[in-house]
């Protein structure tokens, strides 16, 4: 099957191909997509992107394929991760509730409802460069704070490590992503390697929550209509209470299904305790397998809009390697629509990290990661963790945001603080 995709891509170059950007009513997008959901390119676009075929194999990594910039999302794969810390209210208090089952579902509904978000149309993240990294901080309504820092620890292979803290919401997540891209042949599949370790601060007895990812499909990439899929299974799962539960994010058939579905079965060791059923984009909800009744995990289309602000250091007060301002100028030129100017500063970025890396093999040293390291095979912040909130939280945003006046500046590199909280 993936041989015949092959060869109707090859076949392209001996027949004249319609744009794109096409108003024919075979030109639509597929049926019953979003319309955020999928992307239709111009003329131009769509020239660049075949031109890309003589570099093309199947089952080929494409870690040294470089895309056009049109297909860049504006941000970081360091921020992107950010999305699953969207809506906290969704996990903030889970250590409250007696049932673990409760505690369990929770800890779902955290890592489901940061899908929805995403741009426009089939676009992919930077990539980022080693030693890399992206800080934020979250100053909730009731005073609380969260901090999260990512860093790219590791360029062969890639490797993207983040840490997420609330020390006053009992909430902590580490974790890593080690994407791994192939072409195959009118599509692009990313295997998205890694987990997202969750632990409720206020429940140690639980031990952690460990989730996988889906892969992810670009499909169109040379003919048709382009759209981007979640598929293939993930699983959530806590070893102290024997919960499980496989997540099936489902690829629309040729001729049947639908976009951005998903199922799972959650369960407490072999026994089916609830039925996950939905779309990402949309409405997830689960139904006990005792009582039959339904409860909603995430509404994307109701709520998705209440997503967390984040704190970001002014890019003038940023570090070189910062990911808003190491990618400053490829940014401005992708809102510009400024191809040949993203072009430029894009390669810009990478030649430095190619240059950094003949440097570091010519001297024989290695890197070292600024904010993690590794320990038994995962990736750990290097931060011992005080256990009182207050003092946790002290300590956290001195290690992210340390205090240090810029030379010939007045400014701090330290974030403002929190607002008051709201009293009842």
């Amino acid at each position: 099957m993936l041989g015949g995709l092959f060869s109707q891509a090859g076949s392209t170059f001996n027949k004249v191909v319609k744009p794109r950007g096409s108003l024919e009513a075979d030109d639509k997008p597929p049926s019953d997509t979003e319309p955020d959901d999928t992307s239709i390119l111009d003329e131009n676009e769509g020239s660049i992107i075949t031109s890309l075929i003589s570099q093309l194999r199947v089952g080929m990594d494409l870690s040294k394929v470089t895309f056009p910039t049109f297909v860049l999302e504006p941000r970081s794969m360091l921020e992107r991760i950010t999305d699953f810390m969207s809506h906290p209210d969704l996990i903030f208090g889970a250590e409250s509730f007696d049932d673990p089952e409760e505690r369990f579902i929770r800890v779902l509904q955290y890592y489901l409802a940061g899908w929805h978000i995403k741009p426009k149309g089939v676009k992919k993240p930077y990539n980022p460069v080693l030693g890399e990294f992206f800080r934020c901080r979250y100053d909730y309504p009731n005073g609380t704070q969260g901090f999260y820092i990512a860093e790219q620890v590791s360029h062969h292979p890639p490797v993207s490590a983040f840490f997420y803290i609330s020390p006053a919401n009992h909430v902590c997540i580490i974790g890593e992503l080690r994407p791994k891209s192939k072409f195959l042949g009118n599509s692009v599949s990313t295997t998205m390697e890694g987990e997202n370790r969750v632990t409720l601060l206020g429940k140690p007895e639980d031990g952690e929550y460990v989730i996988t990812m889906p892969n992810m499909y670009a499909r169109g990439i040379l003919f048709g209509k382009m759209v981007l899929e979640l598929g293939d299974t993930c699983i959530a799962k806590n070893e102290k209470h024997g919960l499980s539960c496989d997540l099936e994010f489902k690829t629309k058939g040729f001729f049947s299904g639908t976009y951005n579905a998903l199922a799972g079965r959650v369960r407490k060791n072999s026994t089916e305790i609830g039925e996950v059923s939905g779309r990402w984009s949309h409405v997830m909800e689960i139904k006990s397998s005792k009582t039959g009744q339904k409860r909603v995990l995430f509404d994307a289309v109701k709520d998705g809009q209440n997503i967390s602000p984040k704190w970001v250091p002014p890019e003038d007060e940023q570090e070189p390697n910062e990911s808003r301002r190491l990618w400053t100028h490829l940014t401005e030129a992708i809102i510009n629509k400024d191809m040949e100017a993203a072009t430029t500063a894009k390669t810009a970025v990478e030649d430095a990290q190619r240059e950094e890396r003949k440097y570091r093999e010519e001297s024989g040293s290695e890197h070292v990661p600024r904010f993690f390291t590794k320990e038994n095979g995962r990736w750990q912040p290097k931060l011992k963790i005080p256990k009182g909130p207050q003092e946790a939280t002290l300590a956290v945003q001195e290690w992210i945001f340390p205090t240090t006046t810029k030379p010939g500046s007045t400014t701090s590199a330290s974030p403002p603080p929190p607002p008051q909280p709201v009293l009842p």
